[in-house]
């Protein structure tokens, strides 16, 4: 997303669902300090106002409903299309073609949310070799018992020659909408929220292949973060720092402007290419061979290239970021969000990096120089201070893009979920969303930091 102080499609999205804030000028309450996960304590998973939940076993593939599909066991378990359930035509709004495709599903059991939610985003893991793509849709129950409809949260491939990767608008039933990629409660002040959801796969390949799609990870983040303006300051316990490759959006101004308007809005892949290869992935010159070669840092261009949606008509969509990650080996990803910046401390302390969404005015952020109305950057660690040390692509070069921005700023942009515009209108913040992108078969000390944040 761009970093100019105009509305990006997501933000007036969100604003268009947000619970409205009226009859006051002044900041809501703070909401009361939540404890830190703890998967023994009492400030565990059931505390925590997210809940993310995820099927990557051998076991968890087994427990869905297979309609031409089958589980896979190994290093890396996964679903695969076994003997397909069907052939059907795809009209890709996008170019106008239309192609027959086999197809065969897995839809997972339902998952009973540990927070009812306003909110919920999905985000998966998949290989799709040419001629291969996915979808994915959620059905979710309502605290009153009914039921939404199958709502499309993304098609994706990880190449654009079959189909290109897309969102899908106008989707809503009048209680609740998806925007680009977020499933949102439209008035959540009704009380209404989403208690329990099930996840379909829908797998193609081309008719009179043995070509498959395999999915390794499919998961969820529903959440329900308090409307506030301001969130608890937090303690400082963490003085580290990783070596996490810098990267500018900036350098890339102009290029491939049919992907978002060029560099100028690449925060969102930028971030995500410097997590990619702190993890050691790594593109080769086969597949940079299409970016021009007096371009600086190619592998940028392709990250935005490779995440971009083509109906969101941007690089900022939250899974395909997170799928993108995936695509190398070794490598996985999710959207989630995260409580507090002790979940990150956590993480940074286990060698894991995150990239996180924030929104705010030029003079919410020391040193930032800019105000955004939605920006990804990547948070490598923390001052002996506190300090979050980040690595902003919104930087002139890429020597210019390590950053220290005061823990106390940071926190409040991070993790609220209203905030004042320039005009003094009450818009939305993104309430701790983050990418983590980690190892396949993480360290026992990451599987531990990364469950007390509750990703498994």
């Amino acid at each position: 997303m761009s970093r100019v102080q105009e509305p990006s499609r997501r933000t007036v999205l969100a604003v268009a669902v947000a619970a409205a804030v009226t009859g006051t000028a002044a900041p809501a309450a703070a909401a009361a300090p939540r404890p830190a996960a703890d998967a023994d304590g009492p400030g565990g998973a059931q505390a925590r106002p997210i809940d993310y939940h995820a099927w990557t076993t051998h076991r968890e593939w087994r427990s869905g409903t297979a309609q031409g599909t089958r589980a896979v066991s190994g290093r890396r378990p996964g679903v695969v299309i076994g003997a397909p359930a069907g052939r059907t035509d795809y009209t890709d709004p996008h170019t106008g073609t239309t192609a027959a495709w086999d197809y065969a599903t897995w839809t997972s059991p339902v998952h009973r949310l540990a927070v009812p939610a306003t909110e919920a985003v999905a985000s998966w893991n998949a290989h799709t070799p040419d001629g291969t793509w996915i979808q994915v849709e959620l059905l979710g129950t309502y605290s009153d018992g009914t039921e939404t409809p199958w709502y499309v949260m993304g098609r994706w491939a990880a190449g654009d020659q079959d189909i290109k990767r897309t969102s899908v608008d106008d989707q809503t039933d009048g209680r609740s909408t998806i925007w680009t990629d977020t499933f949102a409660i439209d008035d959540a002040s009704t009380g209404l929220r989403l208690t329990a959801y099930r996840l379909r796969l829908t797998l193609y390949r081309r008719p009179g292949t043995h070509l498959t799609p395999t999915v390794w990870r499919l998961g969820a983040m529903g959440s329900d973060i308090p409307d506030r303006f301001t969130v608890p300051a937090s303690t400082p316990g963490l003085a580290q720092e990783l070596a996490v490759p810098r990267y500018s959006q900036e350098i890339h101004k102009g290029q491939y402007p049919e992907y978002d308007s060029g560099g100028e809005a690449w925060c969102s892949p930028t971030s995500s290419q410097m997590i990619v290869e702190y993890w050691g992935g790594r593109l080769t010159r086969e597949q940079l061979s299409w970016v021009d070669p007096s371009y600086a840092d190619p592998q940028v261009d392709h990250a935005a290239r490779f995440t971009y949606d083509h109906q969101y008509e941007g690089c900022g969509n939250w899974p395909f970021n997170a799928a993108y990650a995936a695509t190398f080996e070794g490598l996985q990803g999710v959207v989630t969000r995260l409580a507090s910046l002790t979940d990150l401390e956590t993480l940074i302390a286990a060698g894991i990096p995150a990239i996180t969404s924030q929104s705010f005015l030029k003079t919410e952020l020391t040193g930032a120089g800019y105000g955004t109305s939605g920006h990804l950057m990547t948070v490598i660690g923390f001052t002996a201070d506190g300090d979050v040390i980040a690595n902003d692509p919104a930087s002139a070069d890429d020597a210019a893009v390590r950053r220290v921005y005061l823990r106390r700023e940071f926190e409040n942009i991070w993790l609220r979920t209203k905030r004042y515009n320039a005009s003094g209108k009450v818009v939305s913040g993104t309430g701790g969303v983050c990418y983590l992108y980690f190892p396949a078969h993480p360290s026992p000390r990451q599987r531990k930091a990364l469950a007390l944040v509750g990703v498994h």
